[in-house]
C-alpha cells in the first residue's frame, strides 16, 4: 500500500481554499467574541494555521471549533501560564525510562517520534507527571516541524508520524488504559490535527484486549491514522514511509537513538 501517496491525497494537508480561510477569520472573530480577555493576547499568540486545525478537527464547523479553542486556551493558561515551556526537570521520572525519542523525518519531511511500549510501566509513573510528560513531547516535536518545513520535504508541514515498538509488551506489566487516554485526551483536544500516522509494529496478540477498550476514546479522524503493521510486512511498510537514514537501527535502518537526555540536554533531532 502506497502510504505516502494515501497522505498526499488527503486534502486535510493542502494549502487551504479561500473559503476555508474566510472560515479560519470566522473563528477568530467568534473565539474573541465569546472570550473578549482573549482578543489581545490569548487569540493572536494562535496563528491562521493553528486556528486552522481546530476547524478541520470539528469538520469546519464554526461553533464546535471554537469551543474547542477557548477549551485549549483555558487549558494553556492554566498548565503553562505565560506561554512558559514544560522543563526537563518536571518530567524527570518519564525521561529516565528512555521509551521515547524524537529523532528522524519521514519521507514527507515529518518529525518521527519512536515509542517503546514496554519501556512503560503504570507501577511507576505518576499521572500528573505522564500528561506534563505528553505536552513536554508533542510541543518539542511541533518545534521540529518548522525544520521539516525549511529543509526535509519542502512546504508548510504541521503533522508528525510515529512508530511504536510494541515488542515484549505485557497486559500485567506496561498496560496503562489512563495514561494511554490522557494521552490521547491531550493530542486530540489540545493539538488537533498535528498525529499524520502512527505505525503500530510488533503488535502481540493480547495487546488487542488493552486496544479495544482504548478504541472509544479515538475520534474518528484520528483512529484511521493508526496502522497495524503485520511482522511480514514491516521491512517494506517502514521503508516506504522512512529512509534507511532516518529509520531507526532498532527496526533496521541507519539511525542511532540517542538517550532522550544526555548532560541534562534533551535529544530531538
Amino acid at each position: 500500500m502506497d502510504y505516502c501517496k494515501k497522505e498526499q491525497d488527503d486534502h486535510r494537508d493542502g494549502a487551504g481554499d479561500v473559503t476555508e480561510w474566510k472560515k479560519v477569520a470566522e473563528l477568530r472573530a467568534v473565539v474573541e467574541a465569546q472570550d473578549p480577555a482573549c482578543k489581545c493576547v490569548c487569540v493572536q499568540e494562535e496563528d491562521d494555521y493553528q486556528l486552522r486545525r481546530f476547524l478541520r478537527a470539528r469538520d469546519h464547523n464554526v461553533g464546535k471549533a471554537s469551543a474547542m479553542v477557548l477549551k485549549y486556551l483555558q487549558w494553556k493558561r492554566e498548565l503553562k501560564p505565560g506561554g512558559r515551556a514544560i522543563t526537563d526537570d518536571e518530567v524527570r521520572g518519564e525521561l529516565a525510562q528512555e521509551k521515547l525519542y524524537m529523532q528522524g523525518y519521514d519521507r514527507q519531511g515529518r518529525p518521527l517520534v519512536y515509542l517503546f511500549g514496554a519501556r512503560h510501566f503504570p507501577a511507576r509513573r505518576d499521572l500528573d507527571e505522564f500528561k506534563r510528560y505528553v505536552v513536554y513531547v508533542l510541543d518539542r516535536t511541533c518545534a521540529r516541524l518548522a525544520v521539516a518545513g525549511s529543509g526535509n520535504g519542502g512546504g508548510h508541514q504541521e503533522k508528525f508520524a510515529a512508530v511504536a515498538d510494541l515488542q515484549g509488551w505485557g497486559y500485567y506489566a506496561n498496560c496503562d488504559i489512563r495514561a494511554y487516554v490522557a494521552a490521547l485526551e491531550i493530542m486530540q483536544n489540545y493539538y488537533p490535527e498535528r498525529l499524520g500516522r502512527v505505525f503500530l509494529i510488533h503488535v502481540p496478540y493480547v495487546f488487542m484486549t488493552a486496544w479495544k477498550i482504548v478504541y472509544p476514546f479515538i475520534d474518528d479522524n484520528t483512529k484511521k491514522k493508526f496502522v497495524f503493521v503485520a511482522d511480514k510486512d514491516l521491512h517494506a511498510t517502514l521503508r516506504e514511509a522512512i529512509d534507511d537514514s532516518q529509520l531507526a537501527e532498532d527496526h533496521g535502518g541507519k539511525l542511532k537513538l540517542l538517550s532522550p537526555a544526555i548532560n541534562n540536554t534533551v535529544v530531538v533531532s
